[in-house]
């Protein structure tokens, strides 16, 4: 059976046919974050402390680091900070210490530049997954020996010099060469994650059969555990997260045993609860002065004023009860139990002492 083994100081994560699906959380990533570049910039590392602590908290198994900011002040003043392989190396090491220090998870070291993840490399406890290799000769060179010399596993994006194909079957090839030259190295195709790449839904109806179909050919044919950017799916479309909550559990079905992806429902914020509170007076509903704003969410269907675990994750919890990767429902009755009021402690129903009812 085959299982991909990543590390951190003292937990380890399994991505396997026979394991729960392991999430790998992609909140540790500048790209498209304008106010997180901004803070890295100024060596601020907080958000990506918070985010880390965030996902962990939502049940993330692993998560990805990804060091492609740009720093635009710096820029300005030094040329070479246009240049990501002269930002991301030190970046990187620097992301991997400040996450490892506040959370004890394994990581994924994400970046396009080799320096970057030679720095997260060495600057990784354990045994982290390194992200990624795509199938172009020159990328494989240089990536492939990293992976060995550390004897860690890596993310196969199935795309090479010709692009990204539409074509499956065309996607299936790049991974079979990819599997067959990380074998020339030494590297086991259990060490092999591949991405067949999800497409947008919204722009090609076949979108889904595809990486399904694709995802039982790499199980079945290669052997090899899979991911995937699971947001892709639902790209440019309303309502992503029900795509999703409906695309994670099939894609697990069809054999996916990873997704990097967001496990956290971010916090509403105080705009929105302004400006909800000020629909529900419209409408001549009297709230209660000392009402909180968590409550008031809360009341209202809202989501939370804390980060908490995602509807995705929610979807993903349940696909591994229905298919006998969480014994006994532990971690689906654990992330649903809802905790006592005070007072209410050791109580059954109607707040009688015990569970059982009286004759």
């Amino acid at each position: 059976m085959t299982r991909t083994i990543v590390e951190s100081k003292t937990k380890t994560a399994i991505i396997g046919f026979d394991q729960p699906f392991c999430v790998i959380g992609e909140r540790i990533n500048p790209t498209g974050r304008k106010i997180l570049s901004e803070e890295l910039e100024r060596g601020d590392f907080s958000r990506v402390e918070a985010d880390a602590v965030a996902q962990v908290m939502a049940g993330a198994n692993i998560l990805d680091v990804n060091s492609g900011a740009v720093f635009s002040n710096k820029m300005a003043e030094d040329p070479r900070y246009a240049d990501n392989n002269f930002v991301e190396p030190t970046l990187m090491k620097e992301l991997i210490e400040r996450v490892q220090a506040i959370v004890d998870i394994p990581l994924c070291i994400d970046s396009s530049v080799p320096g970057a993840l030679e720095n997260g490399l060495a600057a990784a406890e354990g045994r982290p997954l390194l992200n990624s290799v795509t199938g172009e000769e020159d990328r494989m060179e240089l990536v492939l020996p990293l992976v060995k010399k550390y004897n860690v596993p890596v993310v196969a994006i199935s795309n090479d010099d010709t692009g990204i194909s539409e074509d499956p079957d065309v996607r299936f090839a790049v991974a079979k060469k990819i599997v067959e030259r990380a074998a020339d190295f030494g590297i086991p195709a259990h060490d092999i994650v591949v991405d067949p790449l999800v497409m947008p839904i919204g722009a090609m109806g076949t979108a889904g059969l595809q990486v399904f179909a694709l995802v039982r050919r790499l199980r079945e044919e290669l052997g090899v555990n899979t991911t995937c950017g699971a947001s892709n799916i639902s790209f440019g479309l309303p309502n992503r997260h029900g795509i999703n909550n409906a695309f994670l559990p099939m894609a697990m079905a069809a054999g996916m045993t990873s997704a990097i992806m967001n496990p956290v429902a971010l916090p509403i914020g105080p705009k929105k609860i302004e400006e909800k509170k000020a629909e529900v007076e419209a409408a001549g509903i009297v709230l209660p002065a000392d009402m909180t704003d968590e409550a008031f969410v809360q009341m209202f269907g809202m989501g939370s004023t804390k980060p908490q675990s995602g509807k995705e994750m929610e979807a993903i919890r349940a696909a591994n009860f229905l298919t006998d990767n969480d014994a006994h429902g532990s971690e689906w009755i654990k992330a649903n139990k809802i905790a006592p009021k005070a007072g209410q402690e050791g109580r059954g129903r109607a707040g009688r002492t015990g569970g059982r009812r009286r004759g």
